[in-house]
């Protein structure tokens, strides 16, 4: 049954690593029929509740969709990630920034009730301090995607200001995930590393041994997007620029997890441009704000994340799911 506080919602880039898992949670929260799956190609789910083909950078089919299904939220997912944006920077520009813009637009223009616009911590650049890096700092990206993100904040809170539109968002670390393949991003390592291992027990990685990042396993990410769009809006402190931290680990220490469970697994490393990318970006962020406003905190660490990881991809293997 439908939760109290029932919602028509739209998601955009439904088929992604964060959609295709956050559209199954707002289904079970709202109800199936509720919940409007949409990305490039139609998402194959389309059973399972109303989906169909939409591009963002297509005002007037969104806004046609919006009006159409009655939407009043809309979660808006859909992007070029940062290894893809390298080589298509225009493409990336056009989705993530025109694509926000419509949807923001779109927002004042019907009314929505509230709008989730994610950012990274591609927003980052290599001047921040990367430890703790706060949510309020120089903003300097080295890659196209970056600055899509930075552009995209600055526009969610552009919005709010002008228009009053209830906007949010969370600057999301490297997010890990069993159900999605690898989608393009610099952090696509820490979870390429774990389809290996079970895979192949063996792994070719593009960033040195040493490389620390922020990490977080995708319930958690699910959890913090649910609750910072169930949150009351005089309890938020900022818009769409909240820093979110769960845990910071190196490619060896997570190599180092996972031979807890496959002993034999091997890992070399072949750093290529995405190196630079990485090195960029904080080694962990100080997401203070997150949990004094809404009430953050993950659930996840290396350990527990790797467990839940190994079994829920050896359950694939077994059943003939797992590529490879």
């Amino acid at each position: 049954m439908p939760a109290p506080d029932t919602q028509r919602v739209l998601v955009t880039g439904a088929l992604g690593q964060i959609g295709s898992e956050l559209v199954l949670a707002l289904r079970e929260r709202h109800g199936a029929d509720n919940v409007v799956a949409t990305d490039l190609r139609p998402p194959e789910d389309s059973g399972a509740g109303p989906a169909f083909s939409l591009d963002v950078t297509d005002r007037a089919a969104l806004e046609a969709a919006v009006t159409r299904h009655r939407i009043d939220t809309v979660y808006h997912m859909a992007a070029i990630l940062s290894a893809a944006g390298e080589r298509r920077p225009d493409v990336c520009w056009d989705v993530n920034v025109g694509g926000t813009k419509n949807v923001l637009d779109v927002g004042v223009a019907v009314g929505l009730r509230r709008i989730f616009v994610p950012s990274s911590i591609a927003a980052f650049g290599p001047e921040v301090p990367r430890d703790r890096t706060p949510d309020e700092t120089v903003l300097r990206p080295r890659s196209v995607y970056g600055i899509t993100k930075v552009a995209g904040e600055l526009l969610v809170d552009y919005y709010g200001r002008r228009y009053d539109l209830d906007c949010r968002g969370v600057r999301y670390p490297g997010l890990i995930s069993h159900a999605t393949a690898p989608g393009g991003g610099t952090t696509d390592y820490a979870v390429a590393i774990y389809f290996e291992a079970v895979q192949s027990g063996r792994y070719e990685c593009f960033v040195r041994e040493d490389t620390c990042l922020p990490m977080m396993y995708m319930p958690d990410a699910i959890k913090a997007t649910l609750q910072i769009m169930a949150a009351p809006r005089e309890r938020l402190t900022r818009r769409g620029d909240y820093n979110l931290g769960a845990m910071s680990f190196t490619v060896g220490e997570q190599a180092a997890s996972i031979r807890e469970l496959v002993p034999d697994f091997t890992v070399s490393y072949v750093p290529d441009y995405r190196q630079a990318i990485a090195e960029s970006w904080p080694r962990s962020v100080d997401d203070r704000a997150a949990r004094a406003d809404w009430d953050w905190t993950p659930d996840f660490d290396l350990d527990a994340m790797t467990r839940d990881m190994i079994a829920a991809l050896r359950r694939k293997q077994a059943a003939g799911a797992l590529e490879g």
